[in-house]
């Protein structure tokens, strides 16, 4: 069994004294794991960093078998390494790649979502927060928890949408909530698309998110959410 692929290296371990256990979030094989002999050196430890773009081939006897990679650099991520945000960044989408995919399942459409995030993260330009925002809209889709914030599910109006209901992920508008509005969630203007997103915005989008994420994770029986993640919330919420 052999496939060749691309993909972003998500996570490494070691194996034994002279390898090390890679994961790889691929084009067309999903979540990948496999054995990289002599991972362990100095020689490919700048190319087996989280967040690195890489060329691999599998090879295993079996499928169902841990197998090996053979690891190429195709594009270093290496300026998140210098921006201590960024690199929380860089980190918090690795983990949260791990936790919400299942092994060897190709997921595309996420994968055409996730190589720019990683770009622009690994450029460290400055407005890579609110497209991690953005991009836990898009997992959340992809896991079959899309959020629907077209119009209001009580109204069907498209005016002054301000919260979210917890149970359905479907927008409300202010005036509709009414007594209900204490026990929604505020919906900030930057997921509509509305004037530019503050630091606060996107920590009100991340918990929003967040929300979804847990209801996933309780259904599909998953571990907490990643500390990655709870560290960039933090981060981000001492800025704003």
């Amino acid at each position: 069994m052999d496939w060749h692929d691309r993909g972003t290296i998500l996570s490494t371990r070691p194996h034994g004294e002279t390898s090390a256990i890679v994961e790889v979030f691929t084009a067309e094989h999903g979540r990948h794991a496999g054995v990289v002999r002599g991972g362990a050196s100095r020689k490919m430890a700048a190319t087996l960093q989280p967040g690195h773009h890489v060329s691999l081939g599998w090879r295993a006897r079996l499928e169902d078998h841990l197998g090996s990679f053979t690891i190429e650099p195709l594009r270093s991520r290496a300026g998140a390494m210098s921006d201590r945000l960024a690199l929380m960044g860089l980190n918090a989408v690795c983990a949260m790649l791990g936790f919400a995919l299942p092994e060897r399942e190709p997921h595309p459409r996420l994968y055409a979502a996730t190589e720019p995030l990683f770009d622009v993260i690994g450029l460290a330009h400055e407005g890579w927060p609110v497209d991690y925002l953005q991009w836990e809209m898009a997992l959340l889709e992809e896991l079959g928890f899309g959020l629907d914030l077209s119009r209001c599910a009580l109204t069907g109006g498209r005016e002054d949408l301000a919260y979210v209901s917890p149970r359905t992920g479907r927008a409300v508008a202010r005036q509709a909530a009414g007594d209900w509005a204490p026990r929604l969630l505020p919906l900030p203007q930057c997921l509509l698309g509305q004037g530019p997103a503050t630091v606060a915005e996107i920590v009100q989008g991340l918990k929003l998110t967040g929300h979804f994420l847990d209801l996933f994770a309780a259904e599909h029986s998953r571990r907490a959410l990643p500390e990655a993640r709870n560290r960039l919330i933090d981060a981000l919420a001492r800025q704003g």
